[in-house]
């Protein structure tokens, strides 16, 4: 009997084999499938016509803590849903680690932070590591296409101080105004910062 695609990636996982690869930015982006804090299966698929930004995310982290905290990701968030951008915060911090909440947990830190379209748990890291998601945050936009046309940092400011914020250069926020304008990308790729993935 053949094994699903997502069988084989946790069969690799758990022996240590799936490494953390890197996506080449221009080209289709993998599909997925997570579950989300209300217990519902959300794929990428799902979304295919629609802008999908994707954000790791870990509220343990000091970094995630100042986009939070300034209400720059909030804003960002409901500033592009408005616009039927489909927004994923994706948490993939294992177990036991910092950053891994329950669902009921995250039930309770949505209504506190955020304005995501839905938080998809990954404590597994499956789709972290088949995205290459190094820090948190670490950013990824897909176009209706379903092509990566971003993917890195939110911002030029690798700080955790928030009021650094309002003078930086916000990544994400150029690339889609850029593509939802029918323009090229003028930054397709950045370095991410953040605090590393706590995968297991």
């Amino acid at each position: 009997m053949k094994r699903s695609l997502s069988t084989l990636l946790a069969a690799l996982l758990f022996s240590g084999a799936l490494p953390v690869v890197a996506l080449e930015t221009g080209k289709a982006a993998p599909d997925f499938t997570l579950t989300d804090i209300n217990g519902q299966k959300k794929s990428l698929a799902d979304f295919k016509g629609k802008y999908v930004v994707l954000e790791w995310i870990n509220h343990g982290c000091p970094f995630v803590k100042k986009h939070y905290g300034s209400g720059n990701m909030q804003k960002l968030q409901k500033d592009y849903t408005g616009k039927d951008v489909v927004w994923l915060s994706i948490c993939s911090s294992a177990n036991g680690k910092e950053g891994h909440m329950t669902a009921a947990e995250w039930q309770k830190a949505a209504k506190k932070h955020g304005a995501a379209s839905a938080i998809l748990l990954d404590g597994e890291g499956i789709v972290g590591k088949q995205y290459g998601a190094k820090t948190t945050p670490h950013m990824y936009i897909i176009n209706p296409e379903g092509e990566l046309i971003y993917q890195g940092a939110i911002d030029d400011t690798p700080s955790t101080d928030t009021a650094d914020v309002a003078t930086a250069k916000n990544y994400v926020r150029a690339a889609l105004d850029e593509s939802m304008a029918g323009k090229p990308v003028t930054t397709p790729s950045t370095k991410p910062y953040g605090c590393g993935v706590k995968y297991k």
